[in-house]
């Protein structure tokens, strides 16, 4: 099975420099992967003109309304999203840890959403501010969506909360979303991500996906553009020091995750 990017409204499969990913439980091939030819200064382009401006479009209790549902479409999905987990290594307690946390992080948001935030496009922030004398002339805050992409580059744990967690506040915040899960357990994420688009529950352009390498995703960010990492220290400090980010002042976040060891005995049955 090759795994598919979503880009500009289309399934896109790579044909060539294809990447085997292995069962951490058995070592056979689960998937393939690649970005081989993917264009992602289209995608980027997509999500900012079509992604973005549909989102804009939406107040945050339409917004809301979409991330609750999504949640629930994808609790009637949790056995299938189960079945393919078991290859990563994952057991049924690390289940709840990774894919039932991650939908609930949709319903929490959506919750704390419908309790926090107003119904139309913008947010308040704070009270009236004078800027002159006796009143004249007064201004006051808001706080109104970035007009840029969110891009998430994921680690190999935790393939569906890890996305779902960057995406919920995205979304919410009505930011398309660019993501490029670990290679790994892509065939995860990449499972999680077509659900939610073949639910037609988010608008067009707002979720697109790179299963493979990033190519060259770094040189077409700009300054209204945010980077949310998780993944090594050492990683985490290259992307910072990346001429292209740099140069544009792109935001970035890096969630820095500590090594790990998981250690089969040889008594294990």
């Amino acid at each position: 099975m090759t795994l598919k990017s979503y880009a500009c409204g289309n399934w896109y499969e790579a044909r060539t420099d294809l990447v085997a990913v292995p069962s951490a439980v058995d070592g056979r091939t689960v998937a393939s992967v690649s970005s081989s030819g993917l264009d992602v200064a289209a995608m980027l382009r997509h999500a900012r003109t079509v992604g973005g401006k549909n989102l804009r479009a939406l107040t945050f209790a339409q917004r809301v309304a979409m991330l609750h549902d999504i949640a629930t479409y994808l609790s009637e999905r949790k056995d299938a999203l189960y079945e393919i987990s078991f290859d990563t290594g994952a057991t049924r307690g690390d289940h709840a840890l990774d894919i039932d946390r991650g939908i609930a992080t949709l319903f929490w948001y959506a919750s704390r959403g419908r309790r926090e935030l107003p119904s139309g496009h913008v947010v308040i922030d704070g009270s009236p501010e004078p800027l002159a004398d006796g009143g004249t002339f007064v201004g006051r805050h808001i706080l109104s969506p970035r007009l840029g992409v969110a891009v998430f580059i994921n680690a190999y744990s935790f393939p569906c909360r890890g996305f779902l967690e960057k995406f919920a506040p995205a979304f919410l915040a009505g930011v398309p979303v660019v993501v490029k899960p670990a290679t790994p357990t892509a065939y995860v994420a990449a499972r999680v991500i077509e659900y939610v688009l073949e639910s037609r529950i988010v608008p067009e352009g707002t979720l697109q996906s790179i299963i493979g390498a990033p190519g060259d995703l770094f040189e077409h960010l700009t300054g209204q553009d945010t980077v949310a990492f998780t993944g090594s220290l050492e990683t985490s400090l290259k992307l910072r020091a990346h001429p292209a980010l740099m140069r544009r002042g792109v935001r970035i976040i890096a969630e820095r995750e500590s090594p790990c060891a998981a250690v089969l005995g040889p008594d294990a049955d």
